[in-house]
């Protein structure tokens, strides 16, 4: 393999700069970057998506490695810098243009594929929701190893009872373990983002029997839209919802954020029709 030259080279020789409206942030600290994709393990011969490389930072790291990597970058001025990855990697990398918010993953891989990306801060979110939604499951992909703004970091990994806990901390653990990873400081990257930011692991376990992922977000749309307020008041425009609390034993004075996760899916699978 031909020696690669410094990140912060590579972003200087092709004029390239971090675009605000891409929400793009670049990581140039090379040992940073190996950390991160170290952390779904072995990915030596693994198919590996990564949205958003921009100039290659993760790439390269993930090429080292030894993935087998799919990535997807919206911004064409990216490309040429990635075009010189994919020479000094050869048959490793196959980079797409194109939004991923747009591109099916099940449509790029015949087996199952890692996620590993440092996501746009833009669409990192729904991407997350889109990739833990559906009625399908066990999914196709493995993990999921993803950096996010360190607030939307801790929501996905949040307990009940704590103020960043709601709908996304269900949706990441009610048929998966969600995990906080590694933190990152700002100054590791360029240019240096307003927040802090942190490396969040989903891995997907067995779904719970007789639960619609639709109805699930349902409930938590109907517990969570009016958190302050008591179930009774919030869940009440949910048809069998005070019912299902009232046959679980679930104080209808209690607050949303104050239910496990055991219990807003015990209560999903009352309202799923069976059979």
């Amino acid at each position: 393999m031909t020696p690669l030259p410094p990140i912060r080279e590579v972003i200087a020789r092709h004029g390239l700069s971090a675009s605000k409206a891409l929400g793009q942030n670049f990581l140039l600290d090379e040992q940073l970057l190996d950390r991160i994709a170290a952390v779904p393990g072995d990915l030596k011969g693994r198919d590996v998506l990564e949205v958003g490389p921009g100039p290659g930072g993760l790439t390269r790291a993930l090429l080292r490695a030894g993935a087998k990597v799919t990535a997807i970058e919206m911004d064409p001025r990216c490309l040429p810098a990635l075009a010189e990855l994919d020479a000094a990697f050869p048959n490793q990398l196959r980079v797409i243009q194109g939004n991923a918010m747009a591109i099916d993953p099940a449509r790029l891989f015949f087996g199952p594929y890692s996620v590993v990306a440092n996501l746009p801060y833009n669409v990192g979110t729904a991407l997350f929701t889109g990739w833990l939604g559906g009625e399908a499951w066990p999914p196709q992909w493995q993990s999921l190893t993803l950096m996010f703004q360190q607030e939307v970091a801790q929501r996905i990994v949040a307990e009940p009872g704590t103020g960043a806990y709601g709908r996304l901390a269900i949706l990441a653990q009610w048929r998966a373990r969600a995990k906080l990873a590694m933190k990152v400081h700002r100054s590791a990257f360029t240019p240096p983002p307003k927040v802090m930011s942190a490396i969040v692991h989903v891995t997907p376990v067995p779904a719970p029997p007789g639960i619609s992922a639709r109805m699930l977000e349902r409930v938590t749309e109907a517990a969570f839209g009016q958190r302050r307020k008591m179930l009774r008041q919030s869940m009440k425009g949910l048809p069998g919802a005070l019912d299902a609390l009232a046959t679980l034993g679930i104080d209808e004075t209690r607050r949303a954020e104050t239910l496990s996760v055991y219990e807003f899916t015990a209560i999903a699978r009352l309202l799923t029709p069976q059979g």
